[in-house]
This record gives structure tokens, C-alpha cells and sequence, in this order.
């Protein structure tokens, strides 16, 4: 059906839902991409957005990564920030108050540590904090406690990770999970038998340029994350395998830039969507889609975005 032709249907609801968490809409903005919220407020109108989630917080600031530290690919980016942050006291007394005064903006704070401790820690840290509607606790960081494997890409400490931090959360738990692994359904499995309310996926792919001139890496740290268009398909298999092994919600992520990305990812079993590396080629990205995926909906007459969740059709 036309859109003129479904235009004197009533607009579509766009509204999801997850671990106790309403969402005007499935469109959340990715940490790492959007700041603290406060730096894209006179770009993107927030409140129009289902969410958006802080970029990450550890216990003590970091400066992260000496540059360069972003290099931009044939469809996507290499980033390796270091995960540079103020810190979560100075979040929570620097940048939340503001965030707080936002009417109908759905705050998430992403959370990372090297050690078990230090998740316990950030999280009680923020407890403290009002306005935060959950955590998404960042897993892929190297666990110094025990040689630097990364918390998300084996299964025993994903799950010594996420009990710990889900012991002393007093809001819902989603688990950011990365893509570095044999399994995808295994370690969100793990994720949700430790306690998840929710898991986030995919973080980025461990990937590396080098400068043919220089012969040297294009990243000081050598190594970085691969984000952008060109991981969409691999993300979508894994969020499709992810929501065939969990009960709890889904939220998908990984090269979303347009409705019908948004689309696919819920057919694969979404719940919500993140979206990242567009914001960075468009500022505005979110907020256009937005608009665009209920274009979609009233094209395609659909009256309540939510039921597209787990609908791909196999025959």
C-alpha cells in the first residue's frame, strides 16, 4: 500500500519495550557515538530519539589512546578511542543534572571495568544517580585480573562479569556483547542465565589499517574496532542467532544508517536498535530515521512496529 494511501489510517505505534523500560521508539543512540547526550542537543532533538546511552564510564576518568585514534574505511571506521571518559562522580554531578531537565529523554549508561571490581564499583558509583534508566555493561575489555582476556569473550568470566554486576544494580541490566567469539548464542546465553535483563549487540570487530607509504599501522594502537555498514550483515546473522538462544530482549546494532536496516534487525529478533558510526557521517542520522521508519510503517501498513520483532518469514 501507497503511503497516500494509508495516510487517513492512524499513525503507527512506534513504541517497544524492554526489561520494564518504555521507548517511544525503537531508536537508540549507541555509546561512544553521541558523547554524553548534552553535546548533540542542539543538532538532534533527544526527546524525538527512544533513547540514547552515555558513552563509557569507569570509576576514575581515563584519557584513553594516544592518536590517531579514528581512520574511516571503504564502508565503515576503525576506531580506538581507549574509552576516554570524566569518570562516573563526575558524570553523575557534571553532566546527569543537565540531562535530568530533558523532558521525555531515556538515559542509559554504558559501563566498563578491567576487573570485576571495577564494575561493582562504577555501578554503585551511579546508583547514586536519578534519571538513569538502565546499564549496559560493556564486556569487552580486557579482565587484567586474569591476563587480559576480554570479560565477553569467555564464557566463565561473562558470567563471574555480569553476576557481580548484577548483585549491586539497582536498575535493569543490558549486556553489551562483542562479536570476538566462536558463539554469539552461547555468550548471550551466559549473559542471561547470569542475570541480564537484556543484551546489546554487536560491539565491534577487532580489525587493523596500515599506511602502504609509511608502512606503518594507520592506528597508534595498532589494532581497533570496525563499525559501519560493513559489519551489517554479520551483525544481523548474529543478532538472528542471539534471539533464537535467549528469552530476554534482543537490541541490535552494527551499520544501521537507514529504516529498512532498523527493519531487518527487528525481523531478526530486535527488540530496539543502536545506531553509532552514522552519527558520525550525519549528525542528524537518528533523528532522519526516525522519521523515515515511520514512513515505512505508514507505507507498509503497519500499525504497531513492535509486532515486527522475530517476524522473518522462512517459507
Amino acid at each position: 500500500m501507497t503511503a497516500s494511501g494509508s495516510s487517513s489510517h492512524s499513525a503507527p505505534d512506534m513504541s517497544v519495550s524492554f526489561a520494564g523500560i518504555s521507548l517511544k521508539n525503537p531508536i537508540i543512540a549507541a555509546s561512544g557515538t553521541f558523547g554524553y547526550g548534552v553535546e548533540f542537543e542542539d543538532v538532534v532533538h533527544l526527546a524525538k530519539l527512544g533513547g540514547f546511552v552515555v558513552k563509557g564510564l569507569s570509576k576514575e576518568p581515563m584519557i584513553g589512546n594516544p592518536p590517531p585514534r579514528l581512520w574511516e574505511t571503504a564502508a565503515g571506521m576503525l576506531n580506538a578511542i581507549g574509552l576516554q571518559n570524566i569518570g562516573a562522580q563526575a558524570f553523575l554531578g557534571e553532566k546527569l543534572p543537565h540531562l535530568r531537565e530533558m523532558k521525555n529523554v531515556v538515559v542509559f549508561a554504558n559501563v566498563f571495568g578491567y576487573t570485576r571490581e571495577d564494575y561493582e564499583r562504577t555501578i554503585e558509583i551511579l546508583n547514586d544517580g536519578e534519571g538513569i534508566a538502565a546499564y549496559e555493561l560493556n564486556v569487552s575489555c580486557p579482565n587484567t585480573s586474569q591476563g587480559g582476556l576480554q570479560f565477553g569473550s569467555d564464557p566463565r568470566s561473562l558470567d563471574e562479569v555480569v553476576t557481580t554486576a548484577k548483585r549491586v544494580a539497582q536498575r535493569p541490566l543490558i549486556v553489551k556483547l562483542s562479536p570476538n567469539v566462536t558463539s554469539i548464542a552461547q555468550m548471550a546465553y551466559v549473559a542471561q542465565e547470569s542475570g541480564a535483563d537484556a543484551v546489546s549487540l554487536v560491539n565491534t570487530f577487532v580489525a587493523m589499517a596500515i599506511d602502504p607509504e609509511t608502512r606503518k599501522p594507520r592506528i597508534a594502537n595498532v589494532t581497533a574496532g570496525l563499525s559501519g555498514p560493513a559489519i551489517k550483515p554479520i551483525a544481523l546473522r548474529m543478532v538472528y542467532d542471539a534471539a533464537h538462544a535467549v528469552k530476554i530482549p534482543v537490541i541490535g546494532m552494527g551499520g544501521i544508517s537507514t529504516a529498512e536496516d532498523v527493519v531487518e534487525f527487528m525481523l531478526a529478533g530486535a527488540t530496539a536498535v543502536q545506531i553509532g558510526t552514522a552519527s558520525y557521517f550525519d549528525p542528524c542520522a537518528t533523528e532522519k530515521i526516525v522519521d523515515e521508519l515511520q514512513e515505512w510503517c505508514v507505507e507498509h501498513d503497519i500499525a504497531r512496529l513492535a509486532d515486527l520483532t522475530g517476524g522473518l518469514q522462512l517459507e
